[in-house]
């Protein structure tokens, strides 16, 4: 992948994280207050927008994990062993992309609990605990620039 590229994808998915989390906080927030309120169709399109817009940032960093120089290439060039005991490494290479597949998988399950034959009140309870989950996995999963592996990055 050539500079150019890399780049591109980098921004693209950093400034998609930004609207990734704003989805997830809207859809938070709708079965936060829905109270018995019907499970009803702008529940199931922002679930479904969520969905997608996860599923597009998630093959936007598979890419930049393959084909960029962290991820693929630290285990490429210094060997598992060698990265699972560099910090900096291990995140970018194992961590980084195990969260976000676990948060993925919470957000698919909660978008899931939505076409369910249960109640409404259950799938609002539902989907509120898988989007949650999802939220903080992905919070703690991205290296922001206050944190120490995101030292020197930006907020975009």
């Amino acid at each position: 992948m050539n500079a150019d590229m890399y780049s591109f994808i980098v921004h693209l998915h950093s400034i998609g994280r930004w609207i990734m989390l704003l989805l997830l906080l809207v859809a938070i927030f709708n079965s936060l207050v829905a109270g018995d309120r019907p499970f009803i169709r702008t529940d199931a399109r922002t679930g479904m927008i969520l969905v997608i817009f996860t599923d597009l940032m998630f093959l936007a960093g598979l890419a930049l994990w393959y084909f960029g120089p962290r991820g693929y290439k630290f285990i490429e060039n210094m060997g598992m062993s060698a990265v699972m005991k560099d910090s900096y490494a291990r995140f970018f290479a194992v961590e980084h992309i195990t969260a976000m597949l676990i948060a993925l998988i919470l957000i698919h399950i909660g978008k899931a609990q939505g076409r369910k034959s249960i109640s409404d009140k259950s799938k609002h309870k539902r989907t509120l605990l898988f989007y949650f989950l999802a939220l903080l996995i992905i919070l703690i999963s991205i290296p922001w620039p206050f944190r120490q592996i995101g030292a020197g990055s930006h907020w975009y």
